[in-house]
């Protein structure tokens, strides 16, 4: 009986047609054609951006809970200064790659794409803030969260994970 399940299954994949690019192409704002062939080790080159990027983090109290329940209690401007700031600082990376035809590391063309806005951004948004103020995180900081200590976070990254698989199998049945 397993080998008729074992067969079934092969027959089901063959069938599939890989449509990874489109997927990615529908979720992302900037796309790229590069595949999934490339070693894993190849990718320590942004190991050392990573760990500036965790030190940034710690250093500017973006990680801090208290930060960030000063923001939504509106007691502070500290984190709308960096939020506003990494704004202007992507708008500019956007405007620069678009004006000199920037290329990835890997020599490959960066396409800036639009994006709709729709209903479904407004939802996800609220969810978003949601759990942002619930927890005290956010995806950025939360690996730099828990290499300061606080392991309690560990919690919201299973729950960012399982998020986001939830998001994977609804997805089709949502607005957008």
């Amino acid at each position: 009986m397993s080998s008729s399940i074992n067969t079934a299954n092969t027959s089901f994949v063959k069938q599939i047609p890989d449509t990874d690019s489109e997927i990615r192409s529908a979720n992302a704002v900037i796309t790229s054609k590069s595949s999934f062939d490339k070693p894993l080790a190849s990718n320590i080159k942004y190991l050392p951006a990573g760990i500036f990027f965790g030190i940034l983090l710690v250093k500017a109290e973006i990680i801090s809970w208290f930060r960030i329940r000063e923001m939504f209690k509106l007691e502070s401007f500290h984190m709308y200064g960096v939020i506003g700031s990494a704004v202007a600082v992507g708008m500019l990376s956007v405007w620069l790659i678009k004006k000199f035809k920037a290329r990835s590391v890997e020599g490959e063309a960066i396409q800036p794409e639009p994006k709709p806005m729709n209903k479904g951004v407004i939802y996800g948004g609220l969810i978003f803030g949601v759990g942002w103020a619930i927890t005290g995180a956010c995806p950025g900081p939360l690996f730099a969260q828990i290499g300061t200590g606080a392991t309690v976070t560990i919690v919201t990254l299973l729950s960012a994970v399982a998020g986001t698989w939830v998001y994977g199998l609804i997805r089709n049945r949502l607005p957008h």
